[in-house]
């Protein structure tokens, strides 16, 4: 199966961004752990990521007819782009929206995904486990 991971703003920081919070681990770290999991064998993934809101849309778009399932971390775009999810919706691929943190114990504003409705599963709280049960979840669905 061919999955795209994308991750929205500011986890190009991951490692130095609050890592009390979010863990010491880089983005390229996680995304290089993923791939090597035993779940991940067989499969081929792309990795995205972008601080902008069109250039998460353009690449949803983009590799609409080479991904056959979704891996989102919206960040911060989680909880207002209507925009990434009308992309979601759109383009009919299966996605599941991630999080390293449990969003639905955080600050008020953090707990409303306006992306999860249009997934097939959202899993959140689990650190960088989160991307491999979003892994998970999609090869239960598609399988």
């Amino acid at each position: 199966m061919n999955i795209l991971v994308i991750n929205g703003p500011n986890l190009n920081l991951l490692g130095e961004r609050e890592p009390e919070i979010y863990g010491d681990e880089t983005l390229e770290e996680l995304m290089t752990w993923l791939e090597t999991t035993s779940e991940a064998s067989g499969h081929a993934f792309k990795f995205y990521q972008s601080n902008h809101e069109g250039e998460i849309i353009d690449s949803i778009h983009d590799e609409r007819h080479w991904a056959q399932g979704i891996i989102i971390n919206p960040g911060a775009f989680t909880h207002y782009s209507y925009a990434i999810r009308d992309a979601l919706s759109a383009v009919n691929i299966p996605a599941v929206d991630v999080h390293l943190t449990n969003i639905h114990h955080r600050e008020d504003f953090r707990q409303l995904s306006v992306i999860s409705p249009v997934c097939i599963g959202q899993v959140t709280g689990l650190g960088k486990n989160s991307y491999l049960e979003g892994l998970k979840l999609l090869l239960q669905n598609l399988g």
